[in-house]
């Protein structure tokens, strides 16, 4: 199965159960599993054959959606966290344990990866440095100071959707002995699969486009087979396990996913142009624009050139009560917090997303308060862009 099409269908299903085959896997909702004899459990416990023993160390519907994202992402391993932010830190952990206790990270992040780094590993005496990865001068001269024991970067940057080069960032981190993990939430192995540029590890917030339908709260980790050990020990010391319930809601999206990426890009370079020929809005983020800086490495990296389905737009002379009064005046789009919906949802960085970062750090990251961040929906382009452009009376 070459195709990440056919992949998405057919990977993790079909496992024989006795003398029938479920054409979907199942949930299968213990908690334990029973063996006949106590010799057969023991060997499953010890990893020596296949088989179940206790939902935290594996569960069919788990493995199922592991084993399908793995073939997506193209990696050894998969595992499937509560969140994203438990599939971080669990990507984190790998790429620092035996290593320098210091990561270098992309300057412009999401919020909480932010906070996860400063206040949680910080203290734990890991340090952090910013810096910008789209610099590639910059990104390699500080790596090449600090040694760190890994490289931390977006996809897709959120919410200014800056595009680094996957695969000389890669390059870079390797070159000074550190592990590269991606955050590649925003894009999905539909676009890109950064593994295959070079990154170590690789994980999603799947309750976002990978579930696809705001019904999931989870996340997934996908790496190498080196580090499978470090990473089954992990997650069976912390416990950080998705529910056989949400791996199977999950893994129905990801079945889907290919079609609604491909939708959801095509809506999004619609909305973008439409946005930016608009006098009121003051500038479109979009990295499929001609005019965005990125245009060329979301060509040579991403599969067949579509450039993600967020879209981020400044309106002229707005503050934060007349984005209020934008944002209020959406018949359609939806407020909300999150995004890879089947729905168009626009959310304000500024109380969102980034709100536990200062007004002056905000600002030097260009995160003005005019500024908004779309996730584009599956629905018809002119009535969202219909949407987006009405509201804009109101401000």
């Amino acid at each position: 199965m070459s195709h990440i099409e056919t992949q998405a269908v057919h990977a993790g299903d079909r496992k024989k159960l006795g003398d029938y085959i479920p054409v979907t896997t199942p949930i299968f909702g213990a908690t334990t599993f029973y063996y006949e004899k106590l010799g057969q459990l023991e060997r499953v416990f010890a990893r020596e054959v296949e088989g179940q023993g206790y939902t935290r160390y594996g569960n069919p519907t788990a493995a199922a959606f592991e084993e399908q994202v793995a073939a997506l992402e193209g990696g050894d391993i998969a595992v499937s966290t509560a969140s994203g932010m438990a599939a971080l830190e669990l990507a984190l952990m790998i790429a620092l344990t035996d290593r320098r206790r210091k990561v270098v990270a992309a300057d412009v992040l999401f919020g909480q990866t932010y906070l996860l780094l400063q206040h949680v590993f910080e203290p734990a005496g890991v340090e952090a440095r910013f810096v910008d990865p789209c610099n590639l001068a910059a990104f390699e001269a500080l790596v090449a100071e600090e040694k760190p024991g890994c490289v931390l970067i977006e996809a897709v940057s959120n919410p200014l959707l800056r595009v680094p080069q996957v695969d000389r960032i890669a390059e870079i981190a390797h070159a000074h002995g550190a592990l590269l993990i991606v955050d590649s939430t925003f894009t999905t192995p539909a676009l890109l699969r950064p593994l295959e540029l070079g990154a170590d590890i690789v994980f999603h917030s799947a309750t976002k486009y990978l579930a696809g339908h705001a019904d999931v709260l989870g996340g997934v980790t996908v790496a190498r087979e080196e580090h499978r050990e470090l990473l089954t020990a992990l997650v069976r010391t912390l416990g950080p396990n998705l529910g056989p319930f949400e791996c199977y809601l999950a893994m129905r999206g990801v079945k889907t996913l290919p079609l609604r990426m491909r939708r959801q890009c095509d809506n999004a370079r619609l909305v973008a142009e439409a946005l930016g020929a608009d006098k009121r809005v003051e500038h479109v983020h979009y990295p499929g624009l001609i005019s965005h800086p990125d245009r060329e490495t979301v060509r040579r990296i991403f599969v067949d050139g579509r450039a993600g389905a967020m879209v981020s737009f400044e309106i002229r002379d707005a503050g934060r009560e007349e984005v209020f009064r934008y944002i209020n005046a959406l018949e359609m789009v939806l407020r909300t917090l999150s995004l890879g919906d089947v729905h168009s949802l626009v959310s304000y960085p500024t109380i969102s997303s980034h709100r536990n970062l200062s007004p002056k750090h905000r600002a030097r990251l260009g995160i003005g308060d005019n500024l908004l961040r779309l996730s584009v929906g599956i629905e018809a382009a002119d009535d969202i862009i219909g949407d987006l452009l009405q509201a804009l009376d109101a401000v």
